[in-house]
């Protein structure tokens, strides 16, 4: 498996060499990320994760993350900084990294085909694995964010549950989900899941007590002592978001109950199940008593900026609400693995086997189901997917083979790996027709070419020949502005920082006189707007009127003096003036590119 793994980790780093080079971190966290591993190389407080280059004029950005994903980013860079030197230590740092959590992924997906489908099953689930588009994005070099760390757990959490033997099962899925939730609350459905599909097993089983035993002993202890290591200063506050003393109460109080429980002697399979649900509403009840305000979305935002922004976020939309050419790739294998987990529940009825393919099987189901919640639940629906649909192939295949026919043997058994794979939505996506732009809209493929422009380290670069200085920007533009240029930013798509995603929207969508003071107040001496980037059409729809409406018909007010820029940049760059009066707005002309 560390074999398949160094040459997943040769073949990446060849495939996105470039990516390593120009410091391509595609996403907004992973800038993120960066910058909080920077700021504690720098001397920042280990429990200090305010971002200060962002809104300085109002003291930094609150960012909700710990710590636990900065250390091997931060490992890396000390241990290559000595022979590479601080920039390119931190290029290959962040093409490193990774691949780690790849690593725990492949080690928990292969020891559970092990334990249930055969000692030599493990290279086909590791096949499968590649063919997951979305799960492997994760891992991806420069794709340095929690994600591909809390896949890692994910994995492990399936291992713990197929384990036969029930002391390790439950400490490894009670320690894992403790890491996972200390990291972030993203898998907090299946943290959950995983919890009661072992309450359920001991209800079934009375024997199973002590996998149960040891998972409620982990979940707490491991919960606490992520709390106490690291919860930020922020994150001692009754927060919704992370794993403040809200979410700290919940798992320690699941995992005692558990705990208590499991040293019961109880032969009566339904006064098992009677505890255990009065024990799941005690915990529920305590919740709604004790916390009163996370009953709601755990972002606790205003209902203008979740109207505004957080529900607009594409992730955070169900997959029936994406264009079939999206959706249909992601869907393929959780289905195919549901499949493949029932049938293996079903062949091995007589053993004891059983209960740990029906888990599986209701595990994935459970993460296919959360696609028709949220389309970023799809890593880790095709990951769960992985057993079900190698136990599919270790069953079809070999009966392919097994004919006397060669073109039966060849073919055949060619066909149907691809299908029970899923391999085979790769080969038909090409054949799927796009989602066509909407007449009067910016096309699709306008948007893609301003996002990848105006994220380029040569389009940023230029802007340093500035002297430094606050620029108000768009909100997704925040975090990559921080991390390649020396320049402040205003906003970055942080759900804490509301009021200032809300400042950002309401300059640009509000009437051009009303910029300069949201401006000032955040202390902004630059404008810097990105023309077509995915977050400008939103201001055009809102407000084909407003401020940016105006920009992009080249209707510059006269207290916007345009900066000279490379004649190919994608930015376009004004130095604002307080001194001047609102003056009548110049005729409509094409943005400045100098």
């Amino acid at each position: 498996m560390l074999l398949f793994w160094l040459g997943v980790i040769a073949w990446y780093l060849w495939q996105r060499q470039g990516n390593v080079h120009w410091l391509a971190l595609g996403d907004t966290d992973d800038n993120m990320r960066l910058m909080q591993v920077r700021a504690l190389l720098g001397g920042q407080g280990w429990y200090d994760l305010r971002q200060y280059r962002l809104d300085p004029a109002m003291g930094g950005f609150d960012i909700h993350w710990s710590r636990i994903v900065d250390l091997p980013i931060a490992g890396l860079i000390l241990l290559l900084k000595p022979f590479l030197g601080t920039a390119e230590a931190e290029k290959w740092a962040c093409g490193l990294a990774p691949l780690l959590p790849l690593a725990l992924t492949m080690t928990g997906l292969s020891l559970t085909v092990r334990r249930l489908i055969a000692p030599h099953a493990w290279p086909l689930a590791l096949i499968i694995l590649m063919g997951c588009t979305s799960t492997m994005l994760m891992f991806a070099p420069m794709r340095i964010d929690h994600h591909g760390w809390q896949l890692a757990c994910l994995a492990l959490t399936v291992a713990g549950l197929a384990d036969t033997r029930r002391a390790r099962g439950g400490a490894t899925v009670g320690l894992s989900s403790a890491l996972s939730l200390t990291i972030g609350l993203e898998m907090l459905p299946y943290c959950a899941m995983a919890g009661a599909i072992i309450a359920l097993r001991w209800v079934w089983d009375g024997g199973d007590a002590r996998r149960m035993q040891v998972y409620g002993l982990s979940l707490a202890g491991g919960s606490a002592l992520g709390f106490a290591v690291f919860a930020s200063n922020a994150n001692q506050a009754l927060r919704c978001d992370a794993l403040t003393p809200v979410w700290l109460t919940v798992m320690v109080a699941a995992g005692t109950l558990l705990f208590a429980l499991s040293l019961l002697n109880i032969g009566n399979r339904w006064i098992r199940l009677a505890l255990t649900a009065a024990a799941g509403g005690a915990v529920v009840a305590g919740f709604v008593l004790l916390f009163p305000q996370c009953l709601g979305r755990p972002e606790q935002v205003s209902d203008e900026l979740a109207r505004t922004w957080l529900n607009n976020v594409r992730e955070a939309r169900p997959i029936y609400r994406h264009p079939f050419k999206t959706g249909f790739p992601i869907a393929v294998l959780p289905v195919i693995g549901i499949i493949g987990a029932l049938v293996a529940t079903w062949r091995a009825r007589r053993s004891e086997a059983a209960v740990a393919w029906a888990t599986i099987a209701l595990f994935t189901a459970f993460a296919a189901a959360m696609l028709l919640w949220q389309i970023r639940a799809g890593p880790a629906a095709q990951m769960l997917s992985v057993p079900g649909a190698t136990a599919l192939a270790w069953l079809v295949v070999p009966w392919f083979l097994g004919r006397s026919s060669m073109l039966v043997r060849v073919f055949g058994s060619a066909i149907a790996f691809l299908l029970v794979s899923g391999l085979f939505a790769g080969l038909v996506l090409p054949w799927i027709p796009s989602e066509k732009g909407k007449p009067g809209k910016t096309g699709p493929d306008k948007v893609a070419q301003a996002n990848a422009a105006c994220a380029r380290m040569s389009s940023l670069r230029p802007l340093n020949t500035i002297p430094r200085a606050i620029l108000f920007s768009h909100v997704d533009m925040g975090p990559r502005l921080i991390t390649i240029t020396h320049h402040d930013g205003v906003a970055g798509p942080y759900h804490r920082n509301g009021n200032a995603i809300l400042d950002v929207h309401h300059a640009f969508t509000g009437q051009t006189s009303g910029f300069r003071a949201i401006a000032a107040r955040h202390k902004a001496r630059y404008l810097l707007i990105c023309p077509n980037m995915a977050e400008t059409t939103v201001y055009r729809a809102r407000n084909a009127n407003g401020f940016y409406g105006q920009l992009h018909r080249g209707e510059v007010p006269n207290w916007l003096e345009p900066v000279k820029l490379p004649e190919k940049s994608p930015f376009r760059l004004w130095r604002i003036r307080y001194d001047l009066p609102d003056a009548p707005v110049s005729a409509p002309k094409a943005l400045p590119r100098r």
